[in-house]
């Protein structure tokens, strides 16, 4: 096994000036500063030119998941203020089934100055279309401590995914320490979200413009969607001091058959991953291909690859293996598309299966994020940090972005 969790968070950190964190966007998506690192040497150009720096006829992969409107800000009659963050649907327990859903669902949540909560539901209204609507979140009894909330609203006929969008706020991360605006329900968006579930951005693809994707298209780029719901553990900051008391929080990805049956044909290694979400899902595949040759979860609705699995003994196989495992237990089923649910921790030490080149913004000292970076371009991520401090470059999530291909490979 390889000793992943003896990491020391210390080693893993940089010193990040608060004005260099971007609060706002750029007014032009594509405007932003693109980093390029390959063969161990750093350049810079603007995003718009990122089509320059890939392979004609690559496959790049990106996540198509839609931020929700997930923050629900309540008024007590006492003039308190208290927060209600959606975090994943339990009853309907399906993406899809609870954000159709009509009149009622029950949601894990996160309840900011819940001690001001004490009893009674909380209650919001407006006038939408003409219409009056009311909203009514009554907090629910859960064994194992998750904290649930019971969503009634009228009229039933709306579904919560309207109920969201008429009553949300864009759950902006806390480091942008502003309060959402408008726009950002645009902005904190891909342009090419299209499946309703993330409560945080897959900011790698903020600056992905139709014109940069007509690029793509026109050197015969191959864009395949896949589907990680963010959830609000990617904020999480990692509080032990080694790697090994960090719990990953769990995430759903959704993968169609036609796509693994996509990079079984383009080869493993040749795709091109936006953003740490697609990295996760698409290294996750690789090791439920494992599972499924070692005879694990083969019956499980919903297989969960925990954090540790990659780093125990285990019989190996060669990516096309693990793929083609995947796809078998799929046509065995029936099935079109399979779900399952990720932990993976990728940390230095970890080697990549299906990922050759990486484009990411810069994240935060400390974060299984950085971790992950420094996974891929193995030592010169400080190089890489480095350069884009002393360049001007702005992070985290409306901050700039970088190209990076593989480098040190576990």
């Amino acid at each position: 096994m390889i000793h992943t969790g003896s990491i020391s968070i210390k080693d893993y950190t940089y010193d990040l000036p608060a004005e260099r964190i971007a609060r706002y966007p750029l007014d032009q998506r594509d405007a932003s500063k693109l980093l390029v690192y390959r063969h161990g040497v750093i350049t810079q150009t603007t995003f718009s030119e990122i089509t320059d720096y890939l392979p004609n006829r690559s496959v790049l992969v990106w996540n198509n998941t839609r931020v929700i409107q997930a923050r629900f800000l309540f008024s007590k009659p006492t003039g308190s203020l208290i927060e209600v963050f959606l975090l994943e649907p339990h009853d309907p327990h399906d993406y899809n089934l609870a954000f159709s859903a009509p009149g009622t669902c029950v949601w894990n949540v996160i309840i900011g100055n819940r001690k001001k909560w004490k009893q009674g539901d909380l209650i919001l209204k407006t006038q939408y279309g003409g219409v009056p609507i009311e909203l009514v979140a009554s907090e629910i009894q859960s064994p194992g401590g998750q904290t649930r909330v019971k969503f009634s609203w009228s009229p039933s006929n709306l579904s919560f995914a309207e109920i969201t969008e008429i009553f949300g706020k864009t759950p902006l991360p806390p480091y942008i320490n502003r309060a959402a605006e408008d726009y950002d329900r645009e902005r904190y968006q891909t342009v090419y979200a299209r499946i309703n579930g993330s409560v945080a951005a897959p900011t790698a693809g903020l600056h992905f413009t139709p014109d940069v994707i007509e690029k793509l298209k026109a050197r015969g780029i191959s864009v395949e969607p896949i589907t990680l719901h963010v959830g609000a553990g990617t904020f999480v900051p990692v509080k032990s001091e080694t790697i090994a008391g960090h719990a990953m929080h769990a995430e759903t990805v959704v993968i169609t058959r036609d796509f693994i049956e996509k990079i079984l044909e383009t080869g493993p290694m040749e795709i091109t991953a936006v953003g740490t979400t697609s990295v996760r899902s698409l290294e996750s595949l690789y090791w439920l291909g494992v599972m499924f040759k070692e005879g694990i979860a083969l019956d499980q609705e919903m297989p969960l690859i925990d954090q540790w699995y990659p780093y125990l003994e285990h019989k190996t196989c060669e990516p096309k293996d693990a793929l083609q495992a995947v796809v078998s237990h799929m046509k065995n089923k029936g099935l079109s598309e399979i779900g399952f649910l990720t932990r993976l921790l990728i940390a230095p030490g970890y080697r990549f299966r299906i990922v050759g080149r990486l484009i990411t913004n810069f994240h935060q000292p400390g974060s299984t994020l950085l971790l992950l970076i420094a996974a891929f371009a193995g030592k010169d991520w400080k190089k890489i940090y480095s350069y884009a401090l002393d360049n001007n470059f702005r992070f985290l999530s409306y901050g700039d972005s970088s190209l990076l291909e593989i480098q040190e490979n576990g």
